[in-house]
């Protein structure tokens, strides 16, 4: 399905479908403690995060971006701003020992582990259906926002918007004249973040499908999740 001519009303609603609205980690999104998940190549999936508990996301490859979301349980109107958390922080890239702040000012993430070279991305938004016809893509083509959407409409959620995301692991340099660049991931495979949730929240993941610019080498590939007790 794909409702590339349709106007889009609402930041809920996603204009086209792959397997993640049908694939979640359980119906409501609760793990097992210690197990470890996929997010398919191209894919999103969604997990609930309690207070306390550790989220260690890996990306398994090296070479992928992973979008990444958090969003209050009690209020999914309360997430991970990053207009806010950039604030919190001082600067452009969270690293370890960093709030990750949501749009009501709190921490709702902290950074505590970063095995990778630490270069992640704040600045720029998730790749939309609009974003590829700007790359003159034809038809749909998968994308971290409708895959954000579908990861939570798995677990019997709606998304009221989509937030810039974490972009963890997306290689964005900025020059002295604040020009950026898109350029490959330098992790390495089996590189992990861990992360502590600072209240209950939703961890919401998307592999991201870029295939167009080099971000993920061109071509996705799939990272992994484990949820830990506190």
């Amino acid at each position: 399905m794909c409702k590339t001519e349709e106007i889009q009303l609402l930041n809920s609603e996603w204009l086209g479908t792959n397997a993640t609205l049908n694939n979640p980690i359980s119906s409501d999104g609760t793990p097992v403690l210690g197990r470890r998940y996929t997010v398919p190549a191209r894919e999103g999936r969604a997990v609930r995060v309690a207070r306390g508990q550790t989220i260690r996301i890996v990306n398994t490859h090296g070479t992928q971006v992973c979008d990444t979301w958090a969003f209050s349980q009690a209020n999914l109107h309360e997430f991970m701003s990053w207009e806010h958390g950039r604030v919190m922080i001082s600067r452009v890239n969270p690293g370890a020992g960093d709030p990750l702040g949501s749009n009501r000012r709190r921490p709702i993430l902290q950074f505590l582990e970063d095995t990778s070279p630490g270069i992640h991305d704040t600045i720029y938004a998730a790749c939309d259906l609009y974003r590829y016809r700007i790359l003159d893509v034809t038809g749909y083509h998968d994308n971290c926002s409708d895959n954000l959407r579908m990861a939570m409409a798995a677990i019997g959620l709606t998304v009221p918007e989509v937030p810039q995301p974490l972009n963890l692991w997306m290689n964005i340099p900025i020059s002295e004249g604040g020009k950026t660049e898109f350029l490959p991931t330098v992790s390495k495979a089996g590189d992990h973040v861990l992360l502590r949730a600072e209240m209950d929240v939703i961890v919401a993941m998307s592999a991201c499908p870029q295939d167009i610019i080099q971000i993920n080498h061109g071509t996705p590939a799939d990272i992994h999740f484990i949820v830990e007790p506190a």
